[in-house]
């Protein structure tokens, strides 16, 4: 009889202990999908930094294009002000020689007057003469001559007549002479100064047509300053994006070193549970206040839940309480570091506060306590995610 009560205790032990490393796995195994995800999360955010740095090395080669084309339309600008600056130069110079011209001119047209009045005078002055000759009869001329009272006077008489009609003669020609070299200096003149107005006119339309293309030149070095600057705030921007996914990614890296830490944890709980052994529910010491916790607590976790997910969450509780891996009292149990969430947000103190529990988060309660279970040996419940298997209730798996 005491054999086969040994050989029982035995076989429950072995259960009890296959109950333990199979929960415990499990919860390793969902600390390494949290791990596994994570990880996933990371490469996305490598990823995606990877993208930014690929969008940066664009803009930063469209920035380069950009300072190489506006490099060169200021070199344009630059040539472009300086031919405007010899335009401008070139037609003051012309303006300059235009003015010095008409001046030329005017002292020309002064000394045209003075020949044409020097000649119209000496015309004048020869014509009386003439015309006194012409008036003078043949037997007035003979008389003058043999008036003089020697051959001598009476030849050189006639020699100073004739020297007079010739002087008259050379001096017409003279004068003549001199207004046409004056009237053909002034058409030259003229001449000269017609082709400096062209060459005015000329140089006006060339300083118009390089001040259009130095405002063209211009207009581009502004056009591609603003390109510049709008590409410089671009790549401001995503180094900006990208500082801030570094930040993300070494979050990502301090959750995944913590998430690894949990599952050394986990591992090594669960090579400590598959040495431990479970309690029987006569053994545990329910304190006062108790249930008052509990039923709390369960309004927390599962307040919106059908009755089953309450049992459950109590089941939970118990199934710690059992277990020589977790504290020994419900309190203990349900205030140990980092375990229930209500806890650490304060909820579960603001439910104790108000007396939030319903009558069915008693009831749950109580039946946990007296030892009913429906999830047996779990003891761990969350929220579904991708991968993490084992009984749901409702909104939880338990496991």
């Amino acid at each position: 009889m005491k054999k086969r009560r040994l050989f029982k205790n035995i076989i429950i032990s072995i259960l009890l202990v296959s109950s333990m490393i199979s929960v415990t796995v499990k919860a390793t195994s969902s600390t390494q999908q949290q791990l596994h995800q994570a990880e996933e999360h990371h490469q996305d955010l490598m990823d995606e930094k990877s993208d930014m740095e690929d969008d940066k090395t664009d803009v930063q080669g469209q920035l380069s294009s950009y300072a190489n084309t506006q490099a060169s339309y200021q070199e344009q600008l630059r040539q472009f002000t300086a031919s405007l600056e010899d335009a401008t130069n070139n037609l003051t110079s012309l303006e300059e020689q235009i003015v010095s011209k008409e001046n030329e001119i005017d002292v020309t047209e002064g000394e045209l007057e003075e020949a044409i009045a020097v000649r119209d005078t000496q015309y004048e002055a020869m014509k009386k003469r003439l015309q006194s000759s012409y008036e003078m009869s043949q037997s007035a001329y003979l008389e003058l001559l043999l008036s003089k009272q020697t051959l001598g006077e009476i030849l050189n008489t006639a020699d100073y007549i004739n020297q007079m009609a010739a002087y008259d003669d050379k001096k017409m020609e003279e004068y003549m002479e001199i207004t046409r070299q004056v009237e053909e200096k002034k058409a030259n003149l003229l001449a000269e100064r017609e082709e400096l107005e062209n060459l005015h006119t000329q140089a006006e339309l060339e300083k118009e047509r390089i001040a259009g293309l130095v405002k063209t030149a211009q207009e581009n070095v502004d056009a591609y300053n603003a390109k510049i600057s709008e590409a410089q705030g671009e790549l401001n921007q995503i180094n900006a994006q990208i500082q801030a996914k570094e930040a993300e990614i070494a979050a990502s890296e301090s959750d995944i070193e913590a998430l690894k830490k949990k599952y050394e944890e986990e591992l090594a709980l669960s090579r400590l549970a598959a040495q431990s052994a479970h309690r029987d529910i006569s053994e545990v010491s329910i304190g006062d206040g108790d249930r008052y916790l509990l039923a709390n607590l369960i309004y927390c976790e599962a307040g919106g839940e059908p009755y089953e997910g309450k049992l459950a969450v109590a089941s939970v509780v118990m199934n710690r309480v059992l277990s020589s891996c977790y504290p020994d009292t419900i309190s203990g149990v349900i205030y140990q570091n980092k375990q229930f969430s209500p806890v650490a947000s304060g909820r579960l103190a603001l439910a104790l506060q108000r007396g939030d529990a319903t009558d069915s988060c008693y009831q749950a309660a109580d039946e946990a306590m007296s030892g009913v279970n429906n999830i047996g040996t779990c003891v761990y419940f969350r929220t579904p995610i991708e991968g993490l298997t084992g009984t749901q209730i409702g909104g939880h798996i338990f496991y």
